[in-house]
């Protein structure tokens, strides 16, 4: 349910697992830093106040976040965490990690306690190198659902047929090619055949 203290409680949450206060939060998102507040949750005649959702969608995209695992975030309880499959992107590559749908399987996982999502097949990838800067940092940890429904847009991680696992934006998929567009700048884009990719999975969002 959407209730007033749920949404509070999410925002601070999210701005928790990025390793920020809500002030922070709300700087990185290019808000007033002021604008989470406590005193600003309740107006001055006992009122609510809502977040509005311009402010909701600055922040989901300056953390890497979909408006999926923030809605996650609003129905868990407060503080419930679960323990998420985690390997590092780098090694993701190699055989025996994943199964033919793109789920987590094998030996070589380590545990990470996360905020609950709904994909009970989630798990966590461990950045490494710059070249996914500005958006993910040298050891930030992305949460990864094979299960959800990916669409134009969506921040995915794509492993080919030959093992290379990348993260990078989905420009456009049709039934011969997948398009994606680099994070950083001095990366090219890539377009991969179809046939040559494993597998396609929805980045929910970044723990920093």
């Amino acid at each position: 349910m959407l209730t007033h203290n749920r949404i509070w409680a999410a925002i601070d949450q999210l701005a928790e697992s990025n390793g920020l206060s809500a002030s922070a939060l709300a700087k990185r998102a290019g808000l007033d830093p002021t604008t989470f507040n406590r005193s600003k949750r309740v107006a001055a005649d006992g009122r609510p106040r809502w977040p509005s959702t311009e402010s909701v969608a600055k922040i989901l995209h300056a953390t890497g976040s979909s408006l999926e695992a923030f809605l996650d975030l609003v129905s868990a309880s407060p503080k419930a965490n679960r323990a998420v499959p985690l390997i590092g992107l780098a090694q993701a590559g190699a055989g025996g990690f994943f199964t033919d749908a793109g789920f987590p399987a094998g030996e070589g996982w380590e545990e990470v306690n996360l905020p609950a999502v709904a994909d009970e097949h989630a798990y966590a990838l461990e950045i490494s190198g710059d070249s996914m800067l500005p958006l993910y940092r040298n050891g930030d940890v992305i949460v990864v659902s094979p299960a959800a429904e990916v669409r134009r847009g969506d921040r995915v991680v794509v492993k080919t047929n030959e093992g290379e696992v990348l993260a990078k934006e989905l420009k456009r998929r049709t039934t011969k090619l997948v398009e994606l567009r680099s994070f950083n700048a001095e990366h090219p884009d890539r377009t991969i055949p179809l046939d040559q990719v494993a597998f396609i999975a929805r980045i929910l969002w970044s723990s920093q």
